[in-house]
């Protein structure tokens, strides 16, 4: 395996984020049918042992497809794993992604070299997620092949930077893959990362409005009726700064305008804490939604998307890929 991976089978130059108890097994299925690289939180798979069923459901069913589909291959998918000493699954997960192989994992929340050298020991990659270029360089002392630039707007936990800069800074250094991630969601979007110098965009919140996403139909609501205006940045919901919706956080209780800052040492998150749950009860999502206008099947937002993105190489007079 190398990191030609990113590239094979693509529909389009993207990565579909993996959300938090939204990205389900049937919503990295679709995405990868349809051309783009599906991935999930290992912690959605609960208890800790449904992961192993479904890594190989993930696996019997793309090949199956290829079988049936032999011009149009699957794309790859991808596992997240939480790289955090609060993560006590890390070790089990990890030996799942070893045993499956994983083509591809995602690192979240800390860089570790034993985690990366027991994915590259069968030939898998590791993207790690940062938000400036310390952690970036950190990331790759520590053995990661690529890096996810999360920039403002994103969804969920999310970075300060602009895009331009973040992109810029890492480029001046690091000339392997590169994924951007921060309100990526129409074809344009994808188009004007690559342009900035990333490889493949990275998407999360138009993904949230799916028909295969695991999110109640309450939130796939409020993203489809949403726009930058609906969404507010916060670190009060787990002492990290990221971007939730406005209407989830009145329906927990809370005065989007009125927010406390956290000082994450001393926020309660054990089960006797009555603040709203984050992502069971607060729903995050980027400043893109604006574009989300329905509720549909994954296979139908990524042809938007390639639809979007060819038209805005037509109309800036871009060369054939």
């Amino acid at each position: 395996m190398s990191l030609s991976i990113l590239k094979e089978n693509l529909k389009l130059p993207v990565v579909c984020a993996p959300m938090f108890i939204v990205s389900s097994l049937e919503l990295v299925l679709a995405q990868c049918k349809a051309g783009v690289i599906g991935s999930f939180p290992a912690l959605n798979a609960r208890p800790a042992e449904v992961l192993d069923a479904w890594l190989s459901r993930l696996k019997e069913e793309l090949a199956v497809h290829d079988k049936e589909h032999p011009g149009q291959p699957a794309a790859p998918f991808a596992v997240n794993l939480i790289v955090h000493r609060s993560n006590v699954r890390l070790e089990q997960d990890l030996a799942l992604c070893v045993k499956h192989e994983v083509p591809i994992v995602i690192t979240s929340l800390g860089a570790r070299e034993d985690v990366n050298e027991a994915i590259h020991a069968y030939g898998g990659i590791v993207l790690h997620d940062v938000i400036n270029n310390t952690f970036a360089r950190k990331a790759i002392a520590k053995g990661a092949d690529g890096l996810i630039a999360v920039a403002a707007g994103a969804g969920g936990h999310t970075g300060a930077q602009s895009p331009f800069v973040l992109l810029q800074e890492i480029r001046e250094w690091f000339d392997g893959p590169l994924l951007l991630s921060g309100a990526i969601s129409t074809g344009s979007a994808i188009l004007a990362a690559q342009a900035a110098g990333a490889d493949l965009a990275y998407i999360g919140s138009a993904f949230i409005a799916t028909e295969e996403a695991h999110a109640q139909p309450e939130y796939k609501r409020m993203v489809v009726e949403g726009d930058a205006s609906h969404i507010v940045l916060t670190n009060y919901i787990t002492g990290v700064h990221g971007n939730y919706l406005r209407a989830s956080l009145v329906t927990g209780g809370l005065d989007p305008d009125n927010l406390p800052t956290a000082t994450p040492s001393k926020m309660d998150f054990s089960a006797g804490s009555s603040r709203p749950k984050a992502w069971k009860e607060i729903w995050g999502a980027g400043q893109g939604i604006g574009a989300v206008k329905a509720v549909s099947p994954a296979a139908e937002v990524v042809a938007r998307l390639a639809s979007e993105y060819q038209a805005a190489r037509v109309r800036l007079g871009c060369k054939s890929s």
